[in-house]
């Protein structure tokens, strides 16, 4: 039977091809279910809540529940108490999950790489169109390749000494020049760029750029790292990228990167993941840091900081200098105190020696005598006339007196005949 192709009036007024327009071997089938049937044409497409919950009815009507057997990865305990995890053998993955009711029947939740058969029911989340798998039930069968290997290489690190917590190096106080191994193009790099241009303005940053996950990434990593030691001018190195799966992370594993970190003549960082993520790279690093951020804010001062530091210092140092000054100043007082004492008592000594030298000189005072009611007679001259025989008759004189002076004419002399016979 010749298909029957549309008619030309009809072909001008569909807007977009139909299944008319499929091969001819499915012609007859369209031409039988005709354009009105759902999802023939564009006019009569279904919407796409209704083709993926159609193949849900279809999957999980094809499929009964099943045991399957992988490897964990991506596990991811959800914050509403669902576990989120892929499972995966050589060639394929498998999303599934836990609904929390069901985790009664599991001992605990499975780890990444831990090698598992599950029991549950094949079906597809519509709202996402993605086919997954619901477990029920959770037998472990070990510890899953990946993890074996990763555990027997952090012995062979810990054999050879790179664990040790002794081996450890301070990070520089105050570096001027950071180098960061990572993507250029990561939001690690970001992060780390933002917070240090915020804590310390002045700090070089050197983008030692490599590949942070994929096949390449190991030697990528490892040869940024030769770079930075070669170059020689970095006071510090951070290492890292942000969070992602486990098989992103999975670069921070292998051992060659370990070692070359292990080995970087600078004191080193590592900024892998988030929190929750450690690699081996964190073990051997002289700090581990939960994320880029952190790493930078561990790696740098801030100004803030800085300020808060040298305050305590400037008060550390004025104690301490009260302390050493605190014994001269008391025996300095004390020596003070002495010598006022000693001064006064010298000065009173003085002074009462001058007080009886003044006693003394008042009373041989010639003023002293003329208060007591005596007179000094003197000549024209100013000499003292005090013999009788210094006057004559007539002669002018002078009387000093308490408080002036009387000048007189001598009118007689008189001798003393008492003292003249006394003598």
């Amino acid at each position: 039977m010749t298909p029957r192709r549309p008619s030309p009036s009809r072909a001008s007024k569909a807007a977009a091809p139909s299944l008319f327009d499929a091969p001819v071997a499915d012609a007859s089938l369209y031409q039988e279910v005709g354009e009105s049937f759902p999802g023939a044409s564009a006019a009569s497409a279904i919407a796409v809540s209704t083709l993926t919950q159609t193949v849900k009815d279809v999957v999980e009507g094809a499929f009964i529940p099943l045991w399957v057997r992988g490897e964990v990865s991506d596990f991811k305990a959800h914050r509403n108490g669902h576990w989120y995890f892929c499972l995966r053998d050589m060639s394929s993955q498998l999303r599934c999950v836990v609904w929390s009711r069901d985790q009664r029947g599991i001992p605990a939740a499975p780890d990444d790489g831990m090698q598992v058969a599950v029991f549950g029911q094949l079906g597809v989340y519509a709202a996402r169109g993605e086919m997954q798998f619901t477990v029920r039930r959770m037998e472990a069968e070990g510890d899953g390749l990946w993890r074996k290997a990763l555990e027997l290489t952090r012995l062979r690190l810990e054999a050879d000494g790179l664990l040790a917590p002794e081996r450890k190096r301070a990070l520089p106080r105050h570096p001027r020049c950071i180098a960061v191994v990572t993507s250029a193009s990561g939001a690690a790099l970001r992060d780390i760029i933002a917070v240090t241009r915020r804590r310390a303005p002045g700090v070089r940053i050197v983008i030692a750029h490599a590949a942070v996950q994929g096949e390449s990434a190991p030697d990528e990593i490892c040869a940024a790292l030769e770079r930075v030691a070669r170059w020689g001018c970095a006071d510090l190195v951070i290492i890292g990228r942000g969070g992602g799966s486990r098989e992103d992370l999975r670069a921070f594993d292998d051992e060659r990167v370990a070692r070359a970190v292990a080995g970087c003549p600078v004191p080193t960082i590592s900024a892998v993941g988030h929190e929750v993520d450690i690699s081996l790279c964190d073990l051997v690093a002289d700090l581990r840091a939960p994320t880029p951020s952190a790493a930078a804010e561990a790696a740098v001062p801030s100004r803030d900081e800085l300020t808060l530091e040298l305050r305590g210092q400037r008060q550390r140092l004025v104690a301490a200098m009260d302390g050493c000054l605190y014994e001269p100043r008391r025996r300095a007082l004390l020596a003070s105190q002495e010598l006022a004492r000693s001064a006064a008592r010298a000065i009173e000594s003085r002074r009462t020696v001058l007080s009886a030298l003044a006693g003394r000189l008042d009373a041989l005072s010639p003023l002293a005598t003329l208060g007591r009611g005596y007179a000094v007679a003197t000549d024209g001259a100013g000499r003292t006339l005090a013999s009788a025989a210094d006057f004559a008759s007539g002669q002018p004189f002078a009387l000093r007196l308490r408080d002036g002076m009387v000048d007189a004419v001598t009118e007689g002399v008189r001798a003393d005949v008492k003292r003249l016979g006394g003598t």
